[in-house]
């Protein structure tokens, strides 16, 4: 931001206002501020060749630290911080451990050390602990107690069969006629209460009483019985069947009274109370659940569910050949007492299951030692209170200054140990890579003995500059040093290697923004091309590359040799009091004098204009241009027409001729009419009368002679 800010337009009220388009995306620095993440940039200019190389034609400590670090690249760079930052955090640890040391007094360690006494950990589980303690050594003082108290024992509640008992309702004799039990029934019902039994009772006696007579006898009357109608439907209603029938209803009225009479249901009650008085001693030396049953609602859902089935029973003993429906309400009933004996049970087992740890307890507090686990309950005491008020806040300070600085001494060490094997690696490689740029940009000199130093003030950069293989060291009291052997030139060509070289270790390279700013200077002619090979060999490999330059030659080669799909260019115009960003055409710019005379001319030629005095004046230019690049060697810079045609007359039929007899004669011709427009020639250059036949005819002629 700072870069951006420092640059305030001088006389300016607002603030930088900076909008870019990146990616598509806009990026705008408003108020101080980006509103959005910013890309990666990498800049070269002399911001980093003050920073990184020298600062004019000086180079000190500084610069041999900031040095080490741009061969380091950003990774070293990085380890390098790291670790002076690590020395720098663990004196100020120290500092910082005697400070929170004297705010825990020696009187409230109990004989532990500061380190001890704050290395107590806390423990997410010390109640719970703590509590086993407590019961362990209740335990131990109470051995003789445990050893006498029995564990839980098993509860379970009697169920009702619902199968068997609707099976049994449902039962009926099918061999015996509807129609004689109808009519049996019917006559037993006029007998009034307990009439079945007492006929049941007679048909018995009838065979009795009949043994060894021809016929039965009524038991009552003694009246023959052969003869009654109801005697047979009496045998049948009376049968083995029904009385099995009728024993089956019995025995399952009596067990299920006896399965659920009283006894049995204070037996239950008596059970539960003996569980709630075993957990109650048990809870004090192990966790035991809760006993939350209801045995009041238990014994009422017990009563109306046995209640319910006896009831169906006697109606069914009242009737046996009747088939009974088990009623809503009996059902409902059972069902409740069948969800009280689920969870009767369910507590039964989990209460029994304590049983292995109540054996344990027995064991444990057969075998404990008091004054062992008195000191084990003492020691989780002395954690709580470490973890407590007002201590806790001293001591995690401590240790947390503490942990920190073991932390930090982890990662100087890491750091350390990184740092040397990356400059074992980095440091050959980067000489290397660094003297082959140099090579490629056809500098004089090259680096040697590049290494790293470790010094009070930091490791900073060792090597020599190489000239003609003759080492040149960065400082020297008197002769040759980096100073005086390397000129602007040399050093701005130092730091752009700097900067490639730097660009080939950086890992982020595909993503990142390369700007290149003012690479050449007029000292740096001899690297033009290979700086723009370099240039335009990252554009390939980065996201973006920015050239920024005052010189037009190098920006026309750039264009040159860009993807015409995708470069852009821009200039920067006066505005008033100010500037802008505007289009530039870079092609107008690249156009050659020597170019836009051929042009000039060539128009005139197809359409006469009012240019005639600029084409007049463009003829013997372009006649010179043309022999510097025809003959270079014959017609170099600052050598004359006149003189050059006169060493082309002494050679004519020599091995070394430079043009035949003819050409010559038409170059003199055409610079005798040329010399007519210009100022060196004729005082009057500026006011020759110019017949436009006459001019386009050497025009023609011109552009003829210097197409040969």
């Amino acid at each position: 931001m700072s870069l951006i800010e420092d640059r305030h337009r001088l006389g300016a009220g607002d603030r930088p206002h900076v909008v870019l388009t990146v990616g598509g995306a806009q990026l705008v620095y408003q108020n101080g501020s980006w509103g959005q993440p910013l890309p990666r940039v990498s800049v070269f200019d002399d911001g980093f060749v003050a920073a990184n190389v020298c600062s004019g034609i000086e180079i000190d400590t500084s610069h041999r630290q900031n040095l080490h670090e741009l061969i380091l690249g950003a990774q070293g760079v990085a380890l390098n911080a790291d670790l002076q930052r690590h020395v720098a955090a663990i004196e100020q640890h120290n500092r910082e451990l005697r400070t929170k040391e004297a705010a825990i007094p020696a009187a409230q360690r109990n004989g532990l050390t500061v380190e001890a006494f704050c290395a107590l950990p806390a423990d997410e589980a010390l109640e719970a602990k703590m509590q086993e303690a407590e019961r362990n050594l209740a335990a131990a003082q109470s051995a003789d107690a445990i050893r006498q108290r029995d564990p839980f024992s098993p509860m379970f509640l009697p169920g009702f069969e619902l199968a068997p008992l609707q099976e049994l309702l449902a039962r009926t004799l099918p061999d015996l006629q509807a129609e004689a039990a109808a009519s049996v029934r019917e006559h037993l019902r006029h007998l009034g209460r307990g009439g079945e039994a007492w006929v049941g009772e007679g048909m018995s006696r009838i065979g009795s009483a009949s043994k060894g007579h021809e016929g039965d006898t009524c038991p009552f009357c003694a009246q023959d019985l052969v003869s009654s109608p109801l005697i047979a439907h009496y045998e049948a209603y009376f049968s083995e069947a029904y009385v099995g029938l009728k024993n089956s209803i019995n025995e399952t009225g009596k067990s299920t009274k006896a399965a659920h009479d009283g006894e049995i249901q204070s037996a239950f009650e008596r059970a539960v109370r003996v569980a709630i008085q075993a957990r109650e001693f048990w809870r004090g030396f192990m966790d035991i659940p809760e006993i939350t049953i209801d045995t009041a609602a238990i014994l009422r859902n017990w009563i109306m569910a046995s209640d319910a089935v006896l009831n169906v029973l006697r109606s069914k003993a009242a009737a046996p050949l009747e088939a009974i429906i088990l009623p809503a309400e009996a059902e409902a009933a059972i069902a409740n007492f069948a969800r009280d004996a689920e969870a009767v049970a369910a507590l039964s087992a989990t209460l029994t299951a304590c049983n292995s740890q109540i054996a344990l307890v027995k064991e444990q507090a057969a075998a404990a030692n008091v004054a062992v686990i008195t000191a084990d309950l003492q020691r989780l005491r002395s954690v709580r209170a470490r973890h407590m008020l007002p201590l806790n806040v001293a001591c995690n300070a401590y240790s947390a200054e503490k942990e920190a600085k073991t932390a930090t001494e982890t990662l100087r060490d890491a750091a350390r140990a990184a740092l040397d094997q990356y400059r074992t690696a980095i440091f050959p490689a980067y000489e290397q890579a660094i003297n082959d740029y140099l090579g490629r940009f056809n500098a004089g000199f090259r680096l040697g003995a590049v290494g790293s130093v470790n010094t009070r003030g930091g490791s900073s950069a060792s090597y020599n500059v190489l000239i003609n293989n003759v080492a040149v060291g960065l400082t020297a009291n008197a002769g040759p040093s980096f100073r005086t052997t390397l000129s602007a030139g040399d050093r701005n060509t130092l730091a752009l290697a700097f900067f490639f070289a730097s660009l080939e270790r950086d890992a982020n390279l595909a993503d990142t923004i390369v700007v290149i700013d003012d690479p050449m200077t007029s000292l740096d002619e001899h690297r033009t091309l290979a700086t723009v090979q370099e240039a335009q060999g990252l554009v390939a490999r980065v996201r973006q590359v920015i050239i920024l330059s005052h010189s037009k030659p190098f920006l026309c080669q750039m264009w040159d040799v860009a993807n015409r799909q995708t470069r852009s260019a821009l200039r920067i115009n006066k505005d008033g009091a100010g500037s802008t960003l505007a289009p530039w055409d870079v092609h107008q710019d690249c156009i050659t004098p020597h170019d836009k005379r051929h042009v000039l001319v060539g128009d005139y030629l197809l359409a006469p204009n009012a240019n005639e005095r600029n084409v007049a004046e463009a003829l013997r230019p372009m006649l010179e241009a043309y022999l510097r690049v025809a003959y270079p060697i014959d017609f170099p810079p600052g050598k004359l027409l006149g003189p050059f045609i006169n060493v082309c007359r002494q050679r004519v039929g020599q091995a070394n001729e430079i043009m035949a007899t003819a050409d010559i004669d038409e170059l003199e011709r055409l610079k005798n009419f040329g010399n007519r427009f210009h100022h060196d020639t004729n005082a009057a250059w500026q006011t020759a009368i110019i017949n436009d036949q006459e001019l386009s005819d050497f025009a023609r002629r011109t552009i003829r002679f210097t197409r040969r």
